[in-house]
């Protein structure tokens, strides 16, 4: 038998009996939000922006000299004119293509390096943002919809950032000034050149009605997709266990199925705008021949002047289109970036603000909990009525089948979440009246979902304390068992640990934990079946690992194993959100109630 069976519930509810939580998508910027912080990421950068805008008009303006050059050697062979005479218009177009070539470079860097550093300042608002949102709220959302956004939506910003940006930046001042040399050419040629724009101007507006909701709608849908893997993979040991596959499969087919049909309406979407764009160039082009040719039959412009302003709109198609396909990617980019100001931009709340007033002091490690009622869904209460009280120094252990609350309990007794209805009391202060900051320093919530970051396993330690010296490092390590194998590391505390690291085992991941843990050092610790995903053997280190850990604290243990249940100063046992016991191991066991039956079901089990 498992190490999981002990706490399975004797017969399953059906999967029906607990509502699946309604998500609360983060919030998403308005779009005078979005500029409002646009604005405000180009504040300070303002020269740079300036020189970047100079640079790219000096080689849009080189640019254009090509054509009059082209059309004065046309001039030229019209008029017979000897071959030398071409020598300098020549020399002069090889001037232009290296400065315009130069000058496109720098201020292509230019605008990408602006670009750049402006979405840093944005990724760093939003990180720090991210991590003061109350898990809670992230919960609510569902984790798909944030780490959506920091992989997906930052990956279509920067991508825009690099590569679109400075084109549209390019394709505008060409479009621009070209227009400006057709009206030095003649003014009939700009007028011809102007019957495009209405098609164009028409062709853009259908499009934005059409894509701003359509993307807006796909990126939620993206994030939505990417919330229910999460869910089903993550959680595939309770979907299997409660025979959710079906449910579950359909579920992620039903969540790929609405995100492809969005990227199908994206795709005949685009072809119809482009398909609107052909037309306008057709339109365009025919009225500035067709210009040219009356000017020319009336001696009012030369051959050279007309194929000058033909080459002119000729090289306006490749801007035009440019800039209004960028508006596809540009559509496409601010709704991702209004996804990531929306959560960049949040106001503090409580649960994110910074007392004004110094936080009470805690007396002690007392933990007591009255009166704990908390619903996910309202109308469907997972806890009713939990009281609990945990002297300084104690360590009580929680059990129950799955779905008793035990989890619930943890999170609100971590300032996790904030219960429905009761109070918890840290050292004799409500949670309310600590605050988030002072919460954090009384007690820590360790669970099985241990994340080793990526870097050196000293600097892993330091988050937990970052002034800790390599001698407390090593005095963490070893009250939990952890030293002999980190001193066994090719590099030792200095070895890159994590992803592109050093691989750490599911033990010595939650060993590591742990060491966070001691190096912390709350008065009261929460852990939240912190042994689970280690095997047998691995489950047993872990068990002295968190007894050491939580020796001089006090201890609230959400008991995987109930070895480790059995070993507490006092055992509560929870079943359907309530207390059905309270006491001892052996009082519970000679009660002969509910944790007699589990005890004895986990005996016959073991080996």
């Amino acid at each position: 038998m498992s190490d999981h069976t002990e706490l399975l519930p004797t017969a399953a509810p059906p999967p029906t009996a607990t509502p699946l939580p309604t998500s609360t998508l983060l919030p998403t910027a308005t779009g005078r939000q979005t500029w409002a912080a646009v604005r405000e990421l180009l504040r300070g950068r303002r020269l740079m922006a300036a020189g970047a805008f100079a640079v790219l008009v000096a080689a849009t303006a080189a640019g254009l000299l090509t054509a009059p050059l082209l059309g004065r050697i046309v001039d030229l062979v019209a008029g017979g004119e000897p071959a030398s005479a071409l020598t300098t218009p020549v020399v002069l177009l090889a001037a232009v293509a290296v400065v315009q070539g130069g000058l496109t470079a720098l201020g292509v860097a230019l605008v990408a390096g602006l670009g750049e550093r402006m979405l840093a300042s944005l990724r760093e608002r939003f990180v720090a943002r991210a991590l003061r949102l109350p898990l809670e709220r992230v919960e609510r959302a569902g984790s798909g919809d944030l780490s959506a956004r920091v992989t997906a939506d930052v990956s279509i910003v920067a991508e825009a950032v690099r590569r679109a940006l400075p084109q549209l930046a390019r394709s505008c001042l060409t479009i621009v000034l070209t227009l400006a040399g057709l009206a030095v050419l003649d003014w009939r040629f700009l007028l011809a050149a102007l019957l495009a724009v209405p098609v164009q101007a028409h062709t853009v507006r259908w499009y934005v009605r059409r894509a701003v909701p359509l993307y807006a709608e796909q990126r939620v849908s993206v994030g939505a997709q990417q919330q229910q893997l999460l869910d089903t993979v993550g959680g595939a040991a309770t979907v299997r266990a409660f025979r959710l596959g079906d449910r579950h499969a359909g579920l992620v087919t039903e969540r790929s199925a609405a995100t492809v049909t969005l990227a199908l309406r994206a795709v005949r979407l685009i072809t119809r705008f482009f398909g609107r764009l052909n037309l306008a160039e057709y339109v365009g082009l025919c009225a500035v021949l067709v210009t040219g040719f009356v000017l020319v039959r009336a001696d009012a412009a030369t051959i050279g002047t007309a194929t000058a302003a033909a080459l002119y709109f000729h090289n306006l198609f490749n801007p035009i289109n440019v800039a209004l396909s960028l508006v596809d990617d540009a559509q496409v980019a601010a709704a991702g970036l209004a996804r990531l100001v929306g959560v960049a931009s949040l106001p503090a709340t409580p649960d994110t603000a910074t007392p004004d007033t110094a936080a009470p002091e805690v007396a002690g490690g007392s933990l007591k909990a009255a009166g704990l009622g908390h619903s996910y869904v309202p109308g469907h209460p997972v806890l009713r009525d939990v009281d609990l009280h945990v002297e300084p120094g104690e360590r009580v252990a929680l059990v129950g089948a799955s779905g008793a609350g035990k989890t619930t309990v943890a999170k609100l007794v971590a300032g996790i979440h904030r219960p429905t209805t009761g109070t918890v009391h840290l050292g004799g202060v409500s949670l309310d009246e600590l605050g988030p900051a002072a919460t954090g320093g009384t007690v820590a919530l360790i669970t099985q979902e241990v994340h080793v970051f990526a870097g050196r396993l000293d600097d892993d330690l330091r988050l937990a304390r970052p002034g800790a010296t390599d001698a407390q490092l090593r005095a963490a390590l070893d009250r939990v068992g952890a030293l002999p194998w980190a001193d066994a590391l090719p590099d030792g505390l200095s070895t890159v640990v994590g992803e592109g690291g050093h691989t750490l085992t599911v033990t010595q991941a939650q060993q590591l934990a742990l060491a966070r843990l001691v190096l912390a050092d709350p008065p009261i610790a929460v852990l939240d079946e912190a042994t689970a995903d280690a095997g047998s053997a691995g489950a047993l280190v872990l068990e002295e690992a968190a007894a050491a850990a939580l020796a001089g604290r006090t201890g609230l243990v959400v008991a995987h194993r109930l070895t480790q249940a059995a070993t507490a100063d006092r055992i509560i046992v929870l079943e359907a959100g309530r207390v059905v016991e309270s006491g001892t191991h052996e009082a519970l066991v000679a009660a002969s109630g509910r944790y007699a039956t589990l005890w004895a079901a986990w005996s016959t089990a073991r080996p």
